[in-house]
């Protein structure tokens, strides 16, 4: 019986032929913890009485969210981690001496592997579905459960098929598709489901757009997002020790979807959320219209503080100065990242312009540090949510945009089209 990708990952681990609907348990290639939830999670298993963990090479930790600490609380929650992970002598561990966040560093590290089963206790964990993996968010307690015992129960989910066609225009990126596709179904029209992104647009997209696509599937409701290998996820993964051997799956040509979605992505222009939901987009082309006024402009994230990001903007601020009345902030996703656009002068173009650069970090998306709206201020952010008081005060406003279009707006001090 013809099965999708997601179906054949969970056969392979399984040792059976398994489909959509049924429960299954199924062991875990990596578990990965950060500095919010990993000390429930530790507690957990501690009160369990578990002295081991199963698969330590299959756990990672993670401190991304607020670190270095913003405060006393946040140093304490690092503290339980640190101590943990010294107790374990757990391989990977990451923190200031390595720095990233999460959903860009173990990418970066090849500790995500194509044809993992993979869970986090992070939303957003679906973003290493890029890989031909399956992967996505659980709470703190199931991740306890997945240290102590290697594995998880999940229910198999339907996959959505998006299928892509066309080239994409210049400044037309990942992001721009994904809140295409929560604007059409929703922020709940993909509720435990797998988005599978295929099409003949897949070839023109970077592993970094690939990233922004997977690592937004939540945000639809979706339980993971995913992408089938190809020559851009080998070319991405070559220079990489591999923490497991790569396993290729495929959909079959008559796999079953709940729905499929048809994008033309060559008409595609740039999209704009509007507050105060992912779902809310909109064309550049009205944002352009309802000349909305900026305060901030955020760079960086799980969803876009990648390399081509941050090579984004330094192509747009190149010899310009940021709006006197706009905060630009970039945050890259990782020190590996961080050093390599140094190395390339995209860091003193955007210092040059009047950007502030901030170590890698969650901080800014949820409104923690590095990066919080005040009272009625107005963010365009390539961040994943724009929810009431997302990025701080409730009275802030908050609209979702790819990294060409929130450069373009620091400049000009209004949403911009930056074609």
């Amino acid at each position: 019986m013809a099965q999708t990708i997601t179906e054949k990952i969970f056969s392979e681990h399984v040792g059976r032929e398994v489909f959509a609907g049924e429960i299954i348990r199924c062991n875990i290639d990596m578990v990965i913890g950060n500095d919010i939830t990993t000390p429930i999670s530790i507690s957990a298993f501690n009160l369990s009485g578990a002295k081991k963990l199963a698969n330590p090479d299959g756990f990672s930790i993670v401190l991304d969210h607020f670190i270095p600490a913003k405060d006393i609380a946040s140093a304490n929650q690092a503290k339980i981690s640190r101590v943990f992970a010294k107790e374990h002598n757990l391989k990977n561990f990451f923190d200031e001496k390595d720095m990233g966040i999460e959903h860009a560093l173990l990418p970066e590290k090849g500790l995500v592997v194509p044809g993992d089963v993979i869970i986090g206790a992070d939303s957003h964990t679906c973003t290493h579905g890029a890989l031909g993996a399956f992967s996505t968010g659980m709470g703190s307690t199931d991740l306890a459960f997945a240290m102590i015992s290697g594995g998880n129960w999940f229910k198999v989910p339907e996959s959505i098929k998006v299928n892509l066609s066309g080239k994409p225009g210049k400044y037309t990126t990942g992001k721009d598709i994904i809140l295409e596709v929560i604007r059409m179904i929703g922020v709940d029209g993909a509720l435990y489901k797998t988005l599978e992104f295929t099409g003949s647009t897949i070839e023109h997209l970077t592993m970094d757009d690939r990233f922004s696509m997977c690592n937004m599937a939540i945000e639809a409701g979706a339980k993971s997002g995913i992408v089938a290998v190809d020559d851009v996820t080998r070319e991405f993964l070559a220079d990489k020790n591999l923490a497991r051997e790569s396993k290729e799956h495929y959909s079959d040509a008559d796999a079953n979807y709940s729905i499929v979605l048809d994008i033309d992505v060559a008409n595609l222009d740039p999209v704009i959320a509007y507050p105060f939901l992912p779902s809310n987009g909109h064309s550049v082309n009205q944002a352009v219209k309802d000349k909305i006024k900026i305060d901030q402009a955020f760079i960086g994230s799980c969803t876009n503080g990648r390399l081509s990001d941050l090579k984004t903007a330094a192509e747009i601020l190149e010899g310009k100065r940021v709006h006197e009345d706009v905060r630009l902030i970039v945050t890259p996703g990782t020190q590996k990242i961080l050093k390599e656009a140094y190395k390339l002068g995209y860091m003193d173009i955007i210092i040059d312009a009047g950007g502030v650069v901030s170590n890698p970090t969650c901080g800014a998306c949820l409104g923690g540090y590095m990066g919080i709206l005040g009272d009625g201020e107005v963010a365009v952010s390539t961040t994943n949510r724009n929810f009431v008081g997302r990025m701080g005060s409730r009275s802030s406003e908050v609209y979702l945009a790819n990294s060409a279009v929130a450069a373009c707006s620091a400049l000009a001090g209004y949403i911009t089209d930056p074609r």
